[in-house]
């Protein structure tokens, strides 16, 4: 098993904010060109040299739109040929075009991720603020089977497409996609407080979403809502009470041709984000600088910058999540403790679960007349 106080399961390089769209929920709140702090190619070389040595399984190149830096393909073979496991994440533009993502098939690349949004063209175009986008999309996931390259699609969940999840399941299934990621919102950049989902809401959205992967014939994984995790062994507990063989949704395992983590990679722990200047942070959407890439190895600021070592030291994290049961293998969504409360080692306030060690304290300062806590109890 990897250790995460070493090694990241998954590193993600933002290699541009330039994108031709403009997402209503778009943490880089990114521009149509790009900045000219961006790290060049040369830095880029070796960046992907110092990915290589910290050995994560997990490589994504991401944006704003990669397809914007004219040197992506360069980026991508040279990856690809020092042996780093490429993901690569365009935006549904034109840039995506017939010709682009065979080339990056052909380079190396192990997996294309797409963002869908909503099960119709009108419905993702509103989201991306950009007609056509969902044409484009779904022809880039077109391209990316021809060519037999591995398809991830990736859902920001909101307030605006929640209900629409089982009808995108079926766009989802007929793209041919090996991997559903159901990206919960964070309220980082343009994102909305409005759109972001309640406690309750994550709770049923987690059911559907474990439903929908009992019969669909792609992996569903959840990002920034790694109480998934928790939900997942629920169910199996129940089932088993009930005699029952748990629904096949495993949380480990390869997903063409790339692996899925045997415990929880949130913010900083199992993950590191390189900003398109080189500032490296816990995850796209936790914006605070443990250093940059341009004065310091990736691998020491991932191993001993103190806000990584804060975020890895379970010992640290406050209110239910700090006593939580659950907390090795879910441990809160640390961006959106910080995005709401300031502190990205407080509770996730998106969880309803109550530990039992939190239980058993609410029972008894209750009996010695004191009130309890407000929080949901989820079985």
């Amino acid at each position: 098993m990897i250790d995460f106080g070493r090694t990241p399961f998954t590193v993600i390089w933002e290699v541009t904010r330039a994108c031709d769209l403009r997402c209503v929920h778009c943490r880089a709140d990114a521009r149509p060109r790009p900045d000219p702090r961006e790290l060049t190619t040369a830095e880029g070389y070796r960046l992907l040299d110092e990915v290589r040595d910290v050995a994560s399984p997990v490589f994504v190149i991401t944006g704003g739109d990669p397809l914007k830096r004219a040197d992506l393909f360069d980026l991508v073979e040279y990856g690809a040929r020092i042996g780093i496991p490429v993901a690569v994440t365009p935006s549904g533009t034109p840039l995506l075009r017939r010709g682009a993502v065979p080339r990056l098939k052909a380079l190396g690349v192990k997996r294309l991720a797409l963002s869908l949004d909503a099960p119709t063209a009108d419905a993702h175009d509103r989201s991306r603020q950009q007609r056509g986008s969902y044409a484009w999309t779904v022809a880039g996931a077109r391209q990316a089977r021809e060519c037999d390259l591995p398809l991830q699609i990736n859902t920001t969940v909101t307030r605006r497409n929640v209900a629409l999840l089982d009808a995108l399941a079926d766009v989802v299934t007929d793209l041919g996609a090996v991997m559903w990621s159901a990206f919960f919102l964070v309220t980082v950049g343009r994102a909305r407080e409005s759109d972001q989902l309640s406690p309750e809401e994550f709770e049923s959205t987690f059911a559907a979403l474990h439903a929908l992967a009992a019969r669909v014939p792609f992996a569903v994984r959840t990002t920034a809502a790694p109480h998934y995790r928790r939900y997942i062994l629920q169910q199996a507990a129940r089932a088993r009470r009930g005699g029952q063989p748990p629904r096949s949704t495993a949380l480990a395992g390869v997903v063409g041709e790339l692996p899925r983590a045997r415990r929880g990679v949130t913010d900083g722990n199992g993950l590191v984000f390189i900003s398109h200047t080189g500032e490296v942070y816990p995850s796209g959407f936790l914006p605070i600088s443990a250093g940059n890439v341009r004065r310091t190895p990736l691998a020491q600021i991932y191993r001993d910058a103190p806000i990584f070592r804060r975020l890895r030291d379970e010992a640290r994290l406050g209110g239910k999540c700090g006593v939580c049961e659950f907390r090795r293998i879910c441990g809160g969504s640390r961006a959106r403790a910080y995005a709401v409360t300031g502190d990205p080692l407080a509770e996730d306030p998106s969880c309803v679960y109550q530990p039992r060690k939190l239980g058993e304290t609410v029972a008894r300062e209750t009996d010695a007349g004191h009130p309890p806590p407000r929080g949901r109890v989820s079985a």
